[in-house]
């Protein structure tokens, strides 16, 4: 008897305690990624690399190649095609000329199938040229498991990705200040309008206090879709899900975990180190010029080793890279960086360079 009643009573401590760093988190999706941004290592994934549909998250794609195209300032003049783009909309009108920025804004706080025509026929000459910067995007990133038709995410046969490749997007996407700064907007009015957009995004303006930004999407036969990122204790994570039936559920369950269970680490310090290159102790002087941080556990922390492959001490003095650090996990190569001779050569930045040829002007020197 007492043996029972001590069971139950350890059963209620771990029910309202839990363990940290147990269950990996239990998802609705039927496609799943949670990565860490500056690294891009995956924590978490269920048929993370799967081909589905997307619908409207295919928006992070339009966003981030109008936003490089360096035309934010330009008015974009909304054709007929564009208003009768059916779904969700910002209501252009025919003939209305937009700030390219603010189509952007509305494109991903209200996720208006019309902005996306509008942006996709300005930035790329039409639908069809604009689709064809999206595919040419998705191939140099590397998303292999990708095809876009469309910039705005509606069904299509041909139009699909991963949960894995739409986190090698938003990880790329999230990079970009201006993209940055767009998606974790929860309001914004256009000089066009006379009320603010409100994000649909309700992860970043209700529901999880650590969300930076991302994008939902939603077609009938797709399904929920999300795309989202968040911050904390100086860690970026970034979550997908594909159809998703709890996806605000799914992302916050996500997120916790990977905050919970992952810290990161310091594992290789900029600065100068001592290499021994020989069995008779000689030695050369490197430099490490990267500040490595990587998400672990802590029992990954004692499973992390490192070697140091340099050159033959009769050849080293002739280059500027010298080697490379090597860091296993597990016995498993993660990442590795490049040893060199000597410290970066800093330039002189543009206002530098304008007040050494004032100051050499005024002397008659130049």
């Amino acid at each position: 008897m007492r043996f029972l009643i001590l069971f139950v009573l350890l059963l209620l401590i771990n029910l309202g305690f839990p363990l940290v760093g147990q269950a990996m988190p239990g998802v609705s999706a039927n496609n799943a990624i949670l990565i860490e941004q500056s690294t891009g290592r995956v924590l978490f994934e269920k048929n993370s690399n799967e081909q589905a549909n997307i619908a409207s998250i295919t928006k992070i794609m339009t966003a981030i190649i109008a936003i490089e195209s360096g035309k934010m300032d330009d008015m974009a003049k909304t054709s007929r095609k564009a208003i009768y783009t059916e779904g969700s909309s910002i209501y252009l009108e025919q003939g209305e000329k937009m700030k390219l920025e603010d189509l952007v804004y509305g494109l991903m706080l209200r996720s208006g199938n019309d902005a996306a025509i509008a942006i996709a026929e300005h930035v790329g000459g039409s639908e069809e040229g604009f689709v064809f910067l999206m595919n040419e995007k998705a191939q140099w990133l590397g998303m292999t498991n990708s095809h876009f038709d469309n910039p705005h995410g509606l069904d299509s046969d041909t139009h699909f990705s991963s949960a894995y490749d739409m986190a090698i997007l938003m990880r790329y996407a999230m990079e970009n200040n201006m993209f940055k700064k767009i998606t974790a907007t929860e309001s914004f009015k256009s000089d066009n309008r006379s009320y603010a957009w409100q994000n649909k995004n309700k992860l970043l303006t209700q529901f999880y206090e650590y969300c930076t930004g991302g994008k939902t999407g939603y077609t009938k036969m797709t399904g929920r879709t999300l795309v989202s990122s968040a911050e904390k204790d100086g860690m970026e994570l970034i979550a997908v899900t594909l159809d998703a039936p709890d996806d605000w559920r799914d992302h916050t369950s996500m997120f916790e975990w990977g905050f919970d269970n992952y810290n990161m680490e310091s594992i290789s310090e900029e600065g100068s180190v001592k290499y021994r290159i020989d069995e008779n102790n000689q030695t050369v002087n490197g430099y490490l010029r990267n500040h490595i941080l990587y998400p672990l556990t802590t029992k990954e922390s004692t499973l992390l080793s490192v070697k140091n492959y340099l050159l033959t001490d009769q050849n080293i003095e002739d280059h500027e890279k010298i080697g490379k650090t090597v860091f296993f996990l597990d016995n498993k190569q993660i990442l590795e960086t490049t040893i060199f001779k000597e410290p970066p050569i800093k330039k002189e930045g543009h206002f530098g360079k304008q007040l050494k040829s004032v100051f050499l002007k005024t002397l008659g020197l130049r």
